[in-house]
């Protein structure tokens, strides 16, 4: 019996020194009563912490000084927390018990305010309740793409152009990837406030996931568009583009490029010039990734509830939702009145706050739309932002001021166009026939697209406006391609875990390896 004992103690520090050597503690965390993944738990280790994603996963980076007697403190609404060395996490699972509520007296006497008083007071300490002030904050930030043609019809009416014909038009539309998802990761630290526009970002490491062979392949289309046009178009031609009402002229000399010369390999000039647009078109694109990240990021700083400005309203114009309390739980031994809200009106979401009874701040909050965000539909186009909805949630600082955790937004968008399109090519130099060639069709096509957000802070740190102006961008990383998950790219960093979706993508190129 003893040498069993042994051997389970053994077998146990074995399993922790190859984590620690491994320099990362994965695990999954359940409730203890349905076994189901608990997601956004809060996953803490020398004041440094990580957010389980939606399956309850996480993975914390451990650094060189981290030792067994280390505590690693988990905690999550509505369940009990857990503090204890990493030497007792053996486990790859680790379950919570939901928290039975005690109520003090002084917590009693707190719930008689009404869910209106609630808000009145979070609105009272808004101002006092959140950092922000200049800081420097090391984030993940994790963009899912994905997009669907739900429609891709059209009736071909007439073209006087033999290769623009009903099989070449068949042959583009089978082309269009039916259905296609694309991942981007990026690690940086982010310079910011709240209200100067001029944040920075310093890029650190980023990747792409997606399937090529699902691209739409423009540079064979655009091989196939030169070889019909060069031998049917007159080069003092011009072209008129109508549809419906609108119409638009595009010149001959916007073709110009078409009916140059392949470039001749024994050109060292040319060839040279080539390189050089080449180079350049490297430096635009790591330009070009960095400043639209930087945008993505900034723009949904400004969206969190707090702001003045922010299109999440539901504290600053409060007066347009109903709101309820739903229950009162813990969080760590912090008491949290959980109220509901929808719309009284015209107001656009419906969600659940969770606020502290002690400040009165919003540590955590979801919402979704009850009516679409946007619409548009004129003269056969339309758009409609079906889908808007999200989560922040909120650690306590040093200073008793809240600052972002976790972010999580998702926009739905439907695009259609339904309307004829008509390409005429025109000469003026031939006599008596003014109209050259002629492409007319009917076109019916809808796409749906759908974005998901994610940011997750590790650290916030304060930083004084003289390290803010000091701080010069310098970002010249490109995304490294992956045509599936490759779980080693992360190594070595702590970023909020995959879920089954992101680790089994395969991209076909790869099946047919």
């Amino acid at each position: 019996m003893s040498k069993i004992l042994l051997w389970i103690i053994a077998t146990l520090i074995s399993v922790f020194f190859a984590t620690v050597q491994s320099q990362t503690l994965s695990s999954r965390i359940l409730d203890s009563v349905t076994l189901e993944p608990i997601p956004y738990v809060t996953v803490q280790l020398k004041k440094k912490g990580v957010i389980t994603n939606e399956e309850g996963r996480f993975s914390f980076l451990l650094d060189g000084k981290t030792t067994a007697t280390d505590s690693l403190f988990i905690s999550c609404i509505g369940y009990a927390s857990i503090g204890k060395p990493l030497s007792q996490f053996s486990e790859n699972v680790i379950y919570l018990s939901p928290k039975a509520i005690e109520l003090s007296p002084v917590i009693v006497t707190n719930r008689n305010y009404s869910a209106e008083e609630i808000i009145d007071l979070v609105k009272d300490n808004l101002a006092g309740n959140y950092n922000t002030e200049l800081s420097k904050k090391r984030m993940f930030v994790r963009d899912s793409y994905f997009q669907e043609f739900s429609k891709t019809d059209y009736t071909f009416v007439k073209s006087t152009i033999k290769e623009l014909n009903k099989k070449f038009l068949d042959s583009v539309l089978q082309t269009l990837p039916k259905k296609s998802s694309y991942y981007t990761e990026i690690l940086c630290d982010f310079y910011m406030n709240h209200e100067d526009e001029d944040q920075k970002m310093d890029l650190i490491k980023a990747s792409e996931l997606y399937d090529k062979s699902k691209e739409l392949d423009y540079s064979k289309l655009e091989e196939k568009f030169n070889e019909i046009i060069k031998s049917n178009i007159k080069r003092d031609s011009y072209f008129k583009i109508k549809s419906g009402l609108f119409g638009v002229k595009i010149d001959g000399e916007d073709f110009d490029e078409i009916f140059e010369s392949e470039i001749d390999s024994t050109d060292a000039v040319a060839l040279k010039k080539e390189l050089e647009e080449k180079k350049k078109n490297e430096e635009e694109r790591k330009t070009n990734f960095a400043k639209y990240r930087k945008r993505a990021i900034v723009g949904m700083m400004e969206g969190m509830f707090f702001n003045e400005d922010t299109h999440l309203n539901f504290i600053n114009k409060s007066r347009k939702y109903k709101f309820s309390i739903t229950d009162f739980t813990y969080l760590g031994e912090d008491a949290v009145y959980i109220l509901d809200f929808e719309p009284k009106g015209s107001a656009d979401y419906k969600g659940r706050l969770y606020i502290n009874s002690d400040d009165f701040a919003v540590i955590r909050l979801d919402y979704e739309n009850v009516k679409p965000i946007k619409k548009f539909n004129l003269l056969g186009i339309s758009m409609k932002q079906y889908l808007g909805k999200g989560k922040m949630i909120f650690n306590k600082a040093a200073n008793d001021k809240y600052d972002l955790r976790y972010l999580e937004q998702e926009d739905g968008t439907r695009v259609g166009i339904r309307r004829p399109l008509k390409i005429i090519e025109k000469n003026r130099h031939v006599k008596g026939r003014n109209k050259q060639n002629e492409l007319s069709v009917k076109i019916d096509m809808a796409t749906v697209g759908v974005n998901k957000h994610e940011i997750i802070v590790f650290d916030t740190e304060p930083l004084s406006k003289s390290a803010y102006d000091t701080f010069t961008e310098n970002n010249t990383v490109l995304p490294t391609y992956m045509p599936n998950y490759n779980p080693e790219f992360w190594k070595g960093y702590t970023i909020i875990e995959p879920n089954q979706a992101i680790r089994e993508f395969t991209s076909e190129e790869e099946i047919a390896k």
